[in-house]
C-alpha cells in the first residue's frame, strides 16, 4: 500500500512538473497586453491606490476599474518581493495554475480514485485554456484556484472553508455566483435536504463575508453594463466554447478545421459516456452528471443572463473548464471504454493541445504588439519637439510598462462608448491621463509619431470613414515622413510643415 501511495504521488509531481514546464513556454517572450499591462501598473501603486481606482466614481461617462480588488492586493505582495518584471509577474499565475491542478487532483480522487485524479491532473495540466490564464497575468486563474477550493471544501462537508473561499472568490471576481449558483443547487437536485441546511448557511456566512464589497456591487455592475466592451452574445457562443474548452482560441484558418474536430470528437464521446453510464445505472454515472453539469450550465447561465445585461467572457468559464478536465478523465477511465477508445480519447485530448499550445506561443497578433523594442527604436531616434501619441489606451499602458521613462501621451476613448472603460480617477492613479483629442494632444509637436493597431483602422474603414480619425486629422495638419509596421501595430510618423 505504501509503495501503491508513493507511485502515485510521483506520478502527481511529475504531471506538476510537466505542467510548469509546459507554463513557462514564452513566459518572457510572449509579448504583454493591455490588460496585464493594468494589473502591473494598478498593483504596484498599492493597496489604498487600488482601492480608489477601483471604487472611485466620476463624473465623467467612463467606468472605472470593474474587478474587485483581492487578485491587485495579491500582485502588489508578490511583486514587493520579487520585483515587477515579466517573468516575476507571470510566475504567481503560475504558481495559481499549478494550485489548480492539485485541487482537481483531490476533488477527482474524492469522486473517484488516484488513477482517475491523476488523469484530471493531467488533462488539465495540457489544454491550453489552463495553460494561457495559467500565465497571463490577471485574475480568473486566482478566481479557478478559489472556486476549486470551494468545491473540494463542499465535497467534503467543510463548511467554513466553503464560505471562505466562496467569499475569496467573490472578491477575486464579480462574476464568480455564475459557479456557485449551480454548485449550491446541487442538494436540491440532489434532494440531499441535510446538506442543502448546511450548505445554506455556509452560503450566508459567505454573503456576510462578502458584504463589505457586495454594497459595491452595483455601482461595479452598472460600469460594465452602462459602457463597456462586451457585446451581447449570440448562440454562435455556445458552440465555440467547446474551442474555447479543448484547444483553445484563436485559431488560425489551417488550423481551426483540425481543431473543431478533435474537440467534437472528444466532447462527443464523454457525452455518449456519461448519458450511457447513466441509462444503464453504473455506479458512479451521477458523478459523472454532476461534472458535466458544472463543466456547462455556467456558461448557459451566464450566456442568458448576458441576454439582459452583457456580461458574457469565456476567461470567466475557466473554474467550470476545470471540471471539465475532471470530467473528460472521468469518462475515459470510469465508463468500462475499451483500452483503444481510452487511447483514442487521449489522443485528440493531446492532439488539441498541442495545436492550441503552438498557437499560444506563437500568436502575435491583436491585442499583442513588440511594444518592448518598438519604444527602444523610438527612443533612439526621438528629436527636440517630439510627441509620442498612442491611438487609444490598448497600445499606451504596455508602452508605459515597458519604458514609463519617455514621455507618451493617448488620446481619450469616445465618451459612452463601449471602449470607454478607464475612468479618470483610474488614470490618475495610473499617472496616465489621456488627451482629450488628437488637435489638443498635437498641438505643440513639432514632429508626431502616431501608434495604432492597424485591427481600429480597418474599423473605422468599416464603418465608413476614409482612415481612422487621428490619421485624417494629422494627414491634413502635417506632411507625412514615414511608416513602420511592427506586427499588427503600425508607426505613423508626421512632420508639421509651416504652410499646414
Amino acid at each position: 500500500m505504501t509503495s501503491f501511495l508513493q507511485n502515485q504521488k510521483s506520478k502527481l509531481i511529475l504531471i506538476l512538473f510537466l505542467a510548469f514546464a509546459i507554463r513557462l513556454a514564452g513566459i518572457s517572450s510572449r509579448p504583454i497586453w493591455y490588460d496585464e499591462a493594468f494589473s502591473i501598473l494598478l498593483s504596484e501603486k498599492g493597496p489604498s491606490a487600488i482601492l480608489h481606482g477601483t471604487l472611485a466614481s466620476d463624473s465623467d461617462s467612463s467606468a472605472a476599474e470593474e474587478h474587485p480588488p483581492v487578485y491587485y492586493f495579491m500582485l502588489w505582495g508578490w511583486m514587493q518581493v520579487f520585483g515587477n518584471s515579466l517573468i516575476a509577474a507571470r510566475m504567481l499565475s503560475i504558481i495559481l495554475s499549478l494550485g489548480i491542478i492539485l485541487y482537481t487532483y483531490l476533488i477527482a480522487k474524492h469522486l473517484f480514485d488516484p488513477p482517475t485524479a491523476l488523469a484530471a491532473a493531467f488533462v488539465t495540466a495540457i489544454l491550453p485554456f489552463q495553460i494561457h490564464y495559467g500565465q497571463e497575468i490577471r485574475m480568473y486563474v486566482l478566481l479557478t484556484f478559489w472556486l476549486c477550493l470551494t468545491t473540494l471544501a463542499f465535497l467534503k462537508r467543510q463548511w467554513i472553508l466553503f464560505s471562505v473561499a466562496a467569499a475569496l472568490a467573490q472578491y477575486t471576481h464579480n462574476l464568480a455566483a455564475f459557479y456557485l449558483i449551480p454548485l449550491a443547487l446541487t442538494p436540491i437536485f440532489q434532494k440531499d435536504w441535510k446538506t442543502l441546511r448546511s450548505l445554506t448557511l455556509a452560503g450566508f456566512a459567505s454573503i456576510i463575508l462578502y458584504l463589505p464589497w457586495l454594497i459595491h456591487l452595483p455601482a461595479q455592475l452598472s460600469k460594465v453594463t452602462s459602457g463597456f466592451w462586451i457585446e451581447r452574445p449570440g448562440v454562435e457562443k455556445l458552440f465555440t466554447l467547446i474551442l474555447i474548452y479543448v484547444p483553445h482560441l484563436p485559431l488560425p484558418d489551417g488550423l481551426l478545421l483540425p481543431g473543431l474536430l478533435l474537440a467534437t470528437l472528444s466532447i462527443t464521446l464523454a457525452t455518449y459516456q456519461t448519458f450511457r453510464t447513466a441509462k444503464n445505472n453504473f455506479p458512479e454515472a451521477r458523478k459523472g452528471l454532476w461534472l458535466g453539469y458544472l463543466s456547462f450550465v455556467p456558461s448557459l447561465l451566464l450566456w442568458l443572463v448576458s441576454q439582459i445585461s452583457a456580461l458574457y467572457v469565456e476567461r470567466a468559464l475557466l473554474p467550470s473548464h476545470a471540471i471539465f478536465c475532471i470530467w473528460l478523465a472521468w469518462a475515459c477511465t470510469k465508463t468500462k471504454l475499451p483500452r483503444a477508445i481510452q487511447a483514442l480519447i487521449l489522443f485528440f485530448i493531446v492532439a488539441a493541445s498541442i495545436v492550441g499550445l503552438y498557437q499560444h506561443v506563437a500568436y502575435k497578433s491583436f491585442p499583442y504588439g513588440p511594444y518592448k523594442a518598438l519604444n527602444e527604436s523610438i527612443q533612439k531616434r526621438l528629436q527636440e519637439g517630439d510627441i509620442i501619441i498612442h491611438a487609444n489606451k490598448n497600445t499606451l499602458l504596455p508602452s508605459a510598462y515597458y519604458n514609463p521613462e519617455i514621455s507618451q501621451d493617448y488620446i481619450a476613448d469616445p465618451a459612452g462608448s463601449g471602449t470607454d472603460t478607464l475612468a479618470i480617477a483610474t488614470q490618475e492613479i495610473l499617472g496616465l491621463v489621456a488627451k482629450q483629442s488628437i488637435e489638443n494632444a498635437t498641438s505643440k509637436a513639432g514632429r508626431v509619431w502616431l501608434i495604432v493597431f492597424q485591427r481600429h483602422i480597418d474599423r473605422y474603414i468599416e464603418l465608413g470613414y476614409e482612415s481612422h480619425p487621428h490619421l485624417i486629422y494629422l494627414q491634413s495638419n502635417f506632411a507625412l515622413e514615414g511608416v513602420e509596421q511592427w506586427d499588427d501595430l503600425r508607426v505613423y510618423i508626421f512632420t508639421r510643415q509651416e504652410n499646414k
